[in-house]
């Protein structure tokens, strides 16, 4: 495949200074284990948060300038043909030697028009968007604030003449909880299971449904959740007997202390593609999944489709690019990653569709 024709899947990270956006991010870069390009936009921060990413050994010195790249203005949204667009060509020729593409934004972006932004035509078949990954400072809110330093945050908004857009702090704090397709809740470890369950209560009120918050520490969350990308640890390997609905589901507790499950459904027979994609967006929404990864053979279709989803963001497209010849019958394979999975309730919403 080359780099040419290859979809990078790219994740953006949102949250306001110190929420804890760059210690997830280490943290991902060195226990993925994939080969990660990072877009550094930190207003204010420029040199700090890029010197704390290249110095934690995530890559060999020698490629460290093709894999992270820092933009010295705070808010890509207002930048995004003069500095956005040039910096991911840059990256994109490069793209047969990554795995995909992490987007640290400034705490005071705006994340949807930088969303928007893949899909402008330079890029958009190039790339496409994982997720987006608000971060929240946990500690911070149950205390009654949405960041943990206003004065900070304030500082860094004055000191950036692009930031005129915004009228107040809660503003964009909603405009990143809409833009989310995952919440994660950092330094939960300093906080009672009784108030980690009152603002998982709060910010699900204020996000879309199926979006779902999770409690983290330390930025250790698993890379699986955040990149819909894994080196094969959470699927291939488990095949589930159909008549054994109770095999279905798996925790994965990990290094992360996230009590996540796991279900793979396999499944022989005729889909319809906008029924199955209808069932898997109804079964987002009513278990809550975190992601999902699949591919289904639909009849009379050469290529696969391929199934990607965080949360309520489900994408689908047909892969010309796929390796291995098409079996001789359809169907679908699929992971499901969440809290708690069903494996039996998808798999029948998926033969229902």
């Amino acid at each position: 495949m080359t780099s040419a024709t290859r979809r990078l899947p790219v994740t953006v990270l949102t949250g306001f200074l110190g929420a804890g956006k760059s210690t997830l991010l280490r943290q991902l870069l060195l226990s993925s284990g994939l080969r990660l390009a990072v877009l550094v936009n930190e207003f204010g921060e420029v040199g700090i948060d890029g010197d704390l990413i290249r110095s934690c050994g995530f890559c060999p010195e020698d490629e460290l300038d093709g894999r992270v790249v820092e933009l010295a203005n705070g808010c890509l949204c207002c930048t995004v043909q003069d500095e956005f667009l040039p910096t991911m060509q840059t990256l994109l020729e490069r793209a047969d030697q990554l795995d995909g593409i992490v987007v640290e934004t400034s705490g005071l972006a705006l994340p949807v028009p930088l969303v928007q932004a893949f899909g402008w035509p330079e890029i958009r078949t190039r790339t496409r968007v994982s997720g987006v990954v608000t971060v929240v400072d946990g500690e911070a809110l149950a205390a009654g604030s949405v960041v943990g330093d206003p004065a900070a945050l304030e500082a860094q908004r004055l000191a950036d003449p692009n930031l005129d857009h915004l009228s107040s702090i809660q503003e964009l704090f909603d405009d990143q909880l809409d833009a989310a397709d995952l919440v994660l809740l950092s330094r939960a470890d300093r906080l009672e299971s009784e108030q980690i369950a009152k603002l998982q209560t709060q910010i699900t009120a204020l996000v879309r449904s199926g979006v779902s918050v999770v409690p983290m520490q330390r930025g250790e969350v698993p890379a699986a959740l955040l990149l819909g990308l894994e080196r094969e640890e959470h699927g291939a390997h488990h095949n589930h007997d159909h008549d054994h609905d109770d095999h279905h589901d798996h925790d994965h507790h990990d290094h992360s202390h996230v009590a996540m499950q796991s279900a793979v459904v396999r499944w022989n027979g005729s889909l319809d593609r906008s029924r199955l994609e209808a069932a898997l967006e109804s079964q987002i929404r009513t278990q809550t999944l975190l992601r999902l990864k699949g591919r289904a053979w639909l009849p009379g279709k050469r290529h696969p489709l391929q199934i990607q989803a965080v949360g309520p963001r489900l994408e689908c497209w047909f892969d010309s690019q796929s390796p291995g010849e098409r079996p001789a019958e359809d169907g679908l394979e699929l992971v499901a990653l969440g809290l708690a999975v069903d494996g039996a309730a998808l798999e029948h919403a998926i033969q229902n569709a």
